[in-house]
């Protein structure tokens, strides 16, 4: 045998014994489903739980197919421990994808299968309808009908009188030979029999898939307008307070508060981030601990816990919630510091290293050290960090914005978020988590209820296109199952893009951009104000920050931007539209300076377009490139566009043109209905 030959005659006996391997792997071939179901969203990359809302349309899509040409069915079906079921049937579509929406009506964890399976009946009936075309006998295909339908009332309960609808009469006339074979299939082929046969109690070989996890939670972590103010520079909590009669009637959700806790005074930093504080220098809220106490706390400047529930009580009674920041950092005069100081990073010489963001340093501020070197120690610091949660949820906070987590180990992410899900579930976490697309993406699927984007430097500045794709990423693609996007314009570390040294148009473009393209957004305190004073050329921090002073402001300066909000924070909520992100879609423009877009609400019955100018300096026009059949437009009907924010009424075609000029308005914000 040459050497060619025992090569091959190797590889020939691997080949065997991988086949007897694999049917002893497999034990009964015969049991083996004869479909494919695989592909299943929502889910996530690592097998954390999806998220969706209460009441929300979740779009489900999933591959299914099987060998030969037997037509197949499938639904979705979205359960919870104890309680009926939630189904839709999925359609299909190209490429063997199948697709529908499933509604989950309360909080909580949810388990989603995908069901397939051949469906006789519409196997049978194609069979059929290509017979009859082509006038060949049907007598096995009649009694194939009889006894599917026989079948399927065997499975009735007694008396339930199905055959006497239309199933019944279609088994009538298939027994009734005195008719032609068209007549006697007739009533078997009509769409209330397809219906009755058409699911999976008939099927002999129902394929699940492996169950996915989808966590539901209430609306306000998918929806809702956040407003953040510092209370020191309103005078404290009281003067915190007294604002949430002027922020509800502009119709903000949640008023977001920095951290209220003690202040260190060891390297406080002075106005404008200098390494040293003056006398009076209230110092950055984001130290955290003194003397006066650490993460559990309040400022004595700020007021006391009377004050604190004082305000969580004024929100509530106007429609809002408060949110708290949760920063898991101390000052060098924390009580942690002396109390655990194996909680934190000790450089050789012994002393203990505060943070660093190469250029930048904080001297005023210790990371923690979330993996020590005994497991005790660690233990005790991650439910010290809990019980901080734990303490402010049971003072009334539900909602959480989380000070860089990226920082943190994702390992204390999922065990905090499980404990929250178990014991607090209605607990909103917010992360602030400026930083790597992977890195972000992996903190919202192993659980944050929303997430900063990038929609601070990305839009407007890339044009319609660039807002397109990055929004489509969002709205539409893997992300969409678990990331929920919360777009701010700015934030107090962060004046960036047109809004440097920017004109009133520039921060009312981006602000109605932020409001309806996400559900979630949010601005900070003086957005309305214009304030668009950089540190430095090179510096995204705004000149004289609020983080290291206090701020006075007049609200009711004439010609501020107050009055943008209160309009579209009113149509966000009268167009139920504006609630989803999954429902956008994205029109053609003619104008790179021109975006236009619109959403249809789950049930359909609410229809929103907005067409926004992206330049903030000039009038600009162009033809909109409407898709009617996203829009649902009928055929040959025209849209009567009514613009909130104007009032006027405009009827367009598919191509309609578009003049804005941004000293008057930067935006369209239609509700959309059909012209006769």
């Amino acid at each position: 045998m040459t050497t060619t030959e025992r090569a091959a005659a190797r590889a020939g006996e691997r080949a065997r014994q991988r086949s007897q391997r694999a049917v002893r792997a497999a034990g009964d071939p015969s049991q083996l489903p004869h479909l494919v179901v695989q592909d299943v969203r929502p889910s996530t990359p690592h097998g954390y739980p999806a998220k969706a809302m209460a009441g929300e349309k979740v779009p489900v899509v999933a591959s299914v197919f099987r060998d030969g040409h037997d037509v197949l069915g499938a639904r979705a079906v979205l359960s919870k421990a104890g309680e009926e079921a939630c189904t839709c049937d999925l359609a299909p579509g190209p490429d063997d994808t199948w697709s529908g929406a499933v509604s989950a009506p309360e909080p909580g964890f949810y388990e989603l299968v995908i069901e397939a399976w051949t469906d006789r009946y519409a196997t049978w009936a194609k069979k059929v309808a290509v017979k009859l075309a082509a006038r060949q006998d049907v007598g096995i295909e009649i009694a194939e009908a009889r006894a599917l339908i026989e079948e399927w009332s065997r499975q009735l309960p007694a008396g339930d009188g199905a055959l006497e609808g239309p199933v019944g009469q279609a088994l009538r006339s298939l027994t009734d030979e005195t008719l032609d074979d068209a007549r006697r299939l007739n009533p078997a082929l009509s769409a209330p029999v397809a219906h009755a046969l058409g699911g999976p109690e008939l099927a002999r070989d129902v394929t699940r898939s492996v169950p996915a996890l989808v966590w539901v939670e209430r609306e306000r972590a998918g929806v809702g307008a956040w407003y953040e103010l510092f209370p020191r520079s309103f005078g404290g909590l009281r003067g915190a307070a007294a604002q949430i009669p002027r922020l509800a009637g502009l119709g903000f959700d949640v008023v977001y508060l920095p951290p209220v806790h003690p202040i260190g005074h060891t390297f406080r930093k002075g106005r404008d981030n200098a390494l040293e504080a003056v006398l009076g220098d209230p110092g950055s809220p984001w130290a955290i601990g003194s003397e006066e106490g650490g993460h559990t706390a309040i400022h004595p400047a700020l007021g006391d816990f009377d004050d604190f529930d004082f305000l969580v009580r004024t929100a509530r009674e106007h429609g809002m919630e408060v949110a708290l920041d949760y920063a898991l950092q101390c000052s060098p005069d924390h009580p942690w510091v002396k109390e655990h100081p194996e909680w934190f990073f000790h450089r050789p010489d012994g002393s203990i290293a505060y943070a660093e963001n190469p250029p930048k340093k904080y001297q005023d501020t210790y990371p923690l050290n979330f993996w020590p070197a005994r497991e005790a120690d660690r233990v005790a610091l991650w439910e010290a960090c809990r019980e901080v949660m734990y303490f402010w949820a049971d003072r009334g906070v539900r909602i959480f914005r989380v000070d860089n987590p990226h920082t943190k180990p994702f390992a204390f992410w999922e065990w905090l978020i499980g404990c929250l899900r178990a014991e607090q579930p209605d607990v909103v976490l917010l992360a602030e988590a400026f930083t790597r697309p992977k890195v972000m993406a992996r903190l919202a699927e192993t659980g944050f209820s929303q997430s900063y984007t990038y929609f601070t430097w990305r839009v407007p500045q890339y044009g319609p296109e660039g807002i397109r794709t990055y929004v489509e990423e969002l709205a539409h693609g893997p992300l969409a199952d678990y990331l929920r996007p919360n777009f701010w314009p700015n934030t107090p570390d962060i004046l960036s893009g047109p809004l440097r040294g920017g004109p009133p148009a520039a921060f009312a473009l981006r602000y109605v951009l932020a409001a309806t393209l996400s559900p979630l957004y949010g601005v900070y305190s003086g957005y309305e104000l214009y304030e668009n004073e950089p540190a430095s050329p090179d510096n995204e921090e705004y000149l004289h920050s609020e983080k290291y002073e206090i701020k006075d402001r007049d609200f009711s300066r004439p010609g501020n931007l107050s009055p943008l909000f209160s309009v579209v924070n009113a149509i966000r909520r009268r167009h139920p539209a504006f609630s989803r992100l999954r429902n956008i879609t994205f029109h053609g423009s003619d104008n790179e300076a021109m975006v236009a877009f619109s959403k249809r609400s789950d049930d359909g019955k609410d229809l929103v377009l907005v067409v926004v100018n992206l330049d903030p300096y000039a009038t600009q026009g162009a033809t909109l490139d409407l898709d009617m059949t996203a829009l649902g437009a009928p055929p040959g009907t025209s849209l009567e566009v009514h613009d909130e924010l104007s009032g006027e009424v405009y009827v367009w075609g598919s191509r309609p043109y578009v003049l804005l000029n941004p000293l008057q308005r930067v935006a369209h914000i239609c509700d959309v209905r059909w012209a006769r």
